[in-house]
């Protein structure tokens, strides 16, 4: 058995067992018609592993906090849907220059004040951000979370996040690839 696959195997028993907030049950996992769906929606693919969760654990409901979003629609929870908040959040930053939302960073987790973990889906490992728009400046509204998908799945599932209550002191550092990434593109 691969890491993945014994990483995979803890997350669906953690998440049969446990509610985020506002979830009642654990949702069947999405069909592989609504994930092609979803990346023909997005233009891109999501990471193999980040597809996993969805096809096979549940369509959200499971993880830190407020859990894993939903991926195409929103839940009884009030929770919105990944992708739908994707597209609303590169609209904004289209009409909102000073905040630009980058291409291919799909948020997959609410951490309520406006704030989403996010994982950047054209990072190889699928580095997961944080998106904190409470700063002055976009500049400084993302921060890496984890390196990867795996490493912030682990957190979850040992406790150690920095969201819970005896790691509040931890230090994320920035994304330094945020202004690279919403950079326009030259016209030609």
């Amino acid at each position: 058995m691969t890491e993945i696959e014994q990483l995979l195997d803890r997350v669906t028993v953690e998440a049969r067992n446990t509610r985020p907030w506002g979830w009642p049950s654990l949702p069947e996992p999405v069909e592989a018609t609504a994930l092609a769906r979803a990346e023909a929606i997005l233009g891109f693919a999501l990471p193999p592993l980040l597809a996993s969760l969805y096809l096979r654990i549940g369509d959200g409901g499971f993880g830190p906090e407020y859990g894993l979003l939903p991926l195409l629609d929103s839940h009884p929870s009030g929770e919105p849907a990944a992708v739908p908040q994707y597209l609303a959040n590169r609209k904004s930053g289209r009409k909102d220059p000073d905040w630009p939302w980058p291409e291919g960073v799909l948020p997959i987790s609410h951490w309520g004040c406006g704030m989403y973990a996010c994982v950047d889906c054209r990072s190889p490992k699928a580095t997961v951000l944080l998106f904190e728009p409470n700063a002055a400046e976009a500049d400084n509204a993302w921060y890496v979370d984890a390196p990867a998908l795996a490493d912030w799945l682990h957190t979850w599932l040992d406790g150690t996040g920095w969201y819970e209550e005896s790691n509040d002191e931890t230090d994320m550092a920035p994304w330094p690839d945020f202004r690279i990434r919403t950079a326009a593109a030259p016209t030609l």
